[in-house]
């Protein structure tokens, strides 16, 4: 599905063409002949049906598939008393009802078919399955996905509502690695993505994860390591960074713009600008910062929600 040079992103159609499986889409109703019929009463099975073609089934097991062409082949010379058998496609191709969707997408576009015949693990005929059945199995699909998550979105945004409790909190715990610098930022990630599925604010959740993140990097980069614990309420957000490390000797002078004692590697990098801190007192309501010497920093961040 995804083709070299291109885009690695995976939409939602092509997570579901590997998620879904072609017992989903295929049709199980089937109209069947057997190789014994002969091409006039094949003939008489696509009128009364209104269908092009059907699988040739004998002892539940198939052994070929004749349409419409084959009978305007035995039309032309005459041949509508010949057996089905005798003008069949032996061995079609087929699939399997347990195989992911993408094998018939695969299948369609290498050869062409307007249907595959569905069988299971003993060759038995189970079902049959066309591109038009996969696209509405996608739509279906993609309409339960959004109907879930307008769910999700409501029952989310009206938690804290639906809460009986003198006191209501959610609270959100996350683990920094020290100087893991590919990892760093997950933690405002997620956090940001909890507090959208909680139906905060988005300028709200901005503020909490630019915070956040600063936070977070300046654990990455200073310290051997720390948590990021949220503590979500009805009326505020409280974010706070804790760690073990150096601690910060003059913390009047650590809020200044541009000041960092980050390493010169760290920041040819990119990080450690000195403007952590201070973009951090831009996006609170209020911040209280404790740090003391050979032991770590304590970052308190609050943010007012109503």
């Amino acid at each position: 599905m995804l083709g070299s040079g291109v885009s690695r992103e995976v939409t939602r159609l092509q997570e579901l063409a590997y998620e879904l499986r072609v017992e989903q889409a295929m049709t199980r109703d089937l109209v069947t002949v057997s190789p014994q019929h002969t091409m006039t009463e094949f003939q008489q099975v696509l009128r009364i049906h209104r269908i092009s073609g059907t699988p040739v089934v004998e002892s539940a097991k198939m052994v070929g598939i004749i349409s419409i062409e084959d009978l305007i082949k035995a039309l032309t010379v005459h041949a509508m008393d010949s057996t089905v058998g005798e003008k069949m496609t032996p061995n079609p191709v087929t699939i399997y009802a347990d195989e992911p969707l993408v094998h018939a997408v695969s299948e369609f576009h290498r050869y062409g078919f307007g249907r595959l015949p569905v069988i299971n693990r003993k060759d038995e005929l189970v079902g049959i399955v066309t591109e038009g059945d996969i696209a509405r199995l996608m739509l279906r699909q993609l309409e339960v996905d959004y109907r879930k998550e307008e769910i999700r979105r409501y029952r989310a945004s009206h938690f804290f509502q639906d809460i009986v409790a003198d006191q209501v909190a959610i609270v959100f715990g996350y683990h920094v690695v020290a100087q893991d610098f590919e990892g760093a930022g997950e933690a405002a990630s997620n956090l940001k993505q909890n507090l959208t599925r909680l139906g905060i604010h988005p300028q709200i959740v901005r503020r909490v994860a630019v915070a956040t993140y600063e936070a977070e990097m300046n654990i990455v980069i200073y310290t051997s390591g720390g948590e990021i614990v949220a503590e979500v309420r009805p009326n505020q957000i409280a974010v706070e960074a804790l760690d073990k490390g150096m601690g910060i000797s003059n913390i009047e002078q650590a809020m200044q713009p541009g000041f960092s004692t980050a390493p010169r590697w760290v920041q040819d990098m990119g990080f450690g600008a000195g403007m952590g801190l201070p973009n951090i007192q831009a996006c609170v309501d209020h911040m209280k910062l404790e740090s003391k010497v050979g032991v770590g920093t304590h970052l308190h961040m609050t943010f007012h929600t109503q």
